[in-house]
């Protein structure tokens, strides 16, 4: 036998052994037994051989695709196929394999549905392959098309435990953010029970932790997905407390990290399952012991054992702050118990600068989840220069980690922060300019965001210093972006840069003009109701400066729009119109008959007088009032 190349193949009647040996240690011998076709033509006794064996995941694939067309999975010989299984399990749940390799070829997804039926290793190995392969939305789709849910629902009550097991891994990551497929398990029955009744039974006390763990995260899935209600009985008095028992001492590292991480998941938007899930077994106190492992990394002389619990003690890090993050996201009193646990907002700040990517980006999370409180942004954040920490994860991370930190700093600087100051005093703004461009949508957005916070009641060096770092060409990007969000905290920004007289009237007298081009583009546009009102309220911030408002009044197309809102139909946008209107007649001010005189002959007083009749108070009492300016 050569050594380069495989010459010679036995006959079937030859012990498989002689093949074996003759593979032994040499990849590529393997890999020209398989090229040249040797294994189909030997019994099953050979996939044993080849799945010891470290062949090259993507070869051994398309060698058994070839067989499920050919001969493999379809041959009479059951052996045969449960190895061939076996063999093709042992490549997917290998870390090397691309889950996307089993869909490159859609009949083998056919084969291996009609195989489900067998025998129970056919049915234990299938549904491992699915639950090992199913990554995302495009994965359960496929696998819903064929009929995923239909064939594997009856293996839940199958007599093997494996078989029960690998099924509901299967329902895990198929109903996992798949609203489609939630919606289908829940009315789906087998011998006349629901899948969910038989899920809550399988988290039971008494059954397997990996059963509990594996049918909390079923029922959790379709919870998220809106096909079981979140104060339905098997969420609030089944799913929970089984995920808060999973978080114990008791259970193992894996266990408590699972337990957390799923238990964030399922309270993540509900406020009352996040109330009855704090006040469950100490739950709060319970994560604190999350920070404690290992105890300590001197005494662990083992390098194997001290890899395996320095990655530990980095998901427990990790899971903790994720639950902490959903909380803490709503209410108050779970925030200040939260922060109160013992050393909390050290762990946090320490964990900012943690070597995990996946840690530091659940600190973040927690301390965003956090930051939502006035009373901690004013005591806890400002004792421990939370936002120091924060500024620095800004400067270099990813865009995950950069999304959720731009958020907390959007807290950071409002108004009533004591952090706000620092934060401008470190660069902030240049930052966050920097932001505004990039091509990510939420940071836009948290860019913008944060810098329409930090002008709020500010100096006026401050507004001219993010005017100058924003450009008007960056403005006018961001108020034609096509992401209405960024719109509106744009146009927030300029509201909140356009307000005191004296500012006003500086920034107008600089970026008057092309402040005036946006506005028109924006009422003249097909904008909703809340964009047109932002920016009618802009109008009518602009006509309280002494000078600016005579931008206005110069502009005729802009007296038109704000007459026609004055009649829209919408009381919102005719309220909004009514301030511009207000501000530019005011009698107390130099130039108001001037102005009074020529809204009077643009037919302003008759809405006026039209709008003091109307049922709506607001409009009402503001077009008296306005009225009253010209009688003054």
């Amino acid at each position: 036998m050569s050594t380069d190349c495989l010459t010679w193949i036995p006959r079937k009647s030859c012990k498989v052994s002689y093949m074996k040996n003759a593979v032994i240690g040499n990849n590529k011998q393997k890999a020209n037994l398989i090229v040249l076709g040797a294994v189909p033509s030997v019994p099953s006794a050979s996939f044993h051989v080849i799945r010891r064996n470290h062949l090259d995941p993507k070869s051994l694939f398309m060698f058994l695709s070839l067989s499920a067309k050919e001969n493999g999975l379809l041959s009479p010989d059951l052996k045969f196929i449960e190895a061939c299984l076996r063999c093709l399990r042992t490549v997917f749940i290998s870390p090397v394999t691309p889950e996307d390799l089993l869909y490159t070829d859609a009949t083998v997804i056919s084969h291996l549905m009609a195989l489900l039926s067998r025998s129970r290793y056919t049915q234990e190995y299938i549904c491992q392959i699915f639950s090992h392969c199913c990554k995302g939305p495009d994965h359960q789709t496929i696998l819903f098309n064929h009929g995923a849910v239909q064939n594997i629902a009856h293996l839940l009550v199958s007599s093997s435990y494996k078989v029960r097991m690998q099924a509901l891994k299967c329902f895990s990551v198929l109903a996992f953010e798949n609203p489609q497929v939630s919606m289908t398990l829940v009315n789906v029955s087998v011998d006349g029970e629901l899948l969910p009744q038989i899920f809550v039974k399988m988290l039971q006390r008494d059954k397997p932790i990996e059963m509990q763990l594996t049918s909390a995260k079923c029922l959790t899935s379709m919870c998220r997905a809106g096909a079981i209600r979140t104060d339905d009985s098997c969420i609030v008095l089944k799913t929970l407390p089984c995920l808060v028992r999973m978080c114990s001492k008791e259970r193992l590292l894996e266990e408590r990290v699972e337990g957390a991480e799923t238990l964030a998941y399922l309270i993540e938007t509900d406020v009352e399952l996040q109330r009855i899930a704090s006040i469950t077994d100490h739950l709060i106190v319970m994560l604190a012991d999350y920070f404690k492992y290992p105890s300590s990394v001197s005494a662990i002389t083992d390098i194997k054992r001290l890899d395996h619990d320095l990655k530990h003690a980095h998901e427990l890090r990790q899971a903790a702050f994720k639950l902490y993050a959903s909380l803490g996201a709503n209410d108050e009193d779970i925030r200040k118990k939260i922060i109160e646990t013992e050393n909390m907002m050290d762990r946090i700040v320490n964990g900012l600068s943690e070597s995990s990517i996946k840690v530091r980006l659940a600190a973040v999370r927690c301390l965003h989840s956090l930051s939502r409180s006035v009373q901690q942004l004013r005591t806890s954040f400002q004792d421990h220069a939370v936002w120091k920490p924060l500024m620095k994860v800004l400067q270099n991370a990813p865009n995950e980690i950069l999304i959720v930190a731009s958020s907390t700093l959007c807290n950071l600087l409002l108004e009533f922060s004591p952090s706000k100051e620092p934060i401008l005093e470190s660069g902030a703004i240049e930052l966050l300019c920097s932001l505004t461009q990039s091509e990510n949508l939420a940071l836009r957005v948290n860019g913008i965001w944060a810098l329409m916070n930090m002008a709020f009641q500010a100096e006026q060096k401050i507004k001219s210093d993010i005017l100058r770092g924003l450009s008007t060409e960056q403005l006018f990007q961001l108020l034609s972006d096509s992401d209405v969000n960024v719109l509106m905290k744009t146009l927030g920004l300029l509201r909140n840069l356009l307000s005191t007289r004296p500012h006003i009237d500086h920034i107008m007298s600089t970026h008057g003009k092309q402040i005036m081009q946006a506005v028109t583009l924006i009422l003249e546009g097909e904008h909703n109701i809340e964009v047109k009102e932002q920016t009618l309220c802009i109008l009518a911030n602009i006509a309280d400066g002494t000078t600016a408002k005579e931008l206005i009044m110069t502009n005729d197309d802009i007296l038109q729009k704000i007459k026609y809102y004055m009649s829209h139909s919408n009381a919102k946008l005719q309220l909004a119109a009514m301030f511009c209107i207000s501000n530019l007649i005011w009698n107390e001010e130099e130039g108001s008959q001037e102005r009074q005189d020529k809204l009077r002959d643009m037919g302003i007083v008759d809405i006026l007088h039209k709008l003091s009749q109307s049922s709506d108070p607001n409009l009402c009492d503001k077009a008296k009032t306005a009225l009253q300016q010209y009688l003054a």
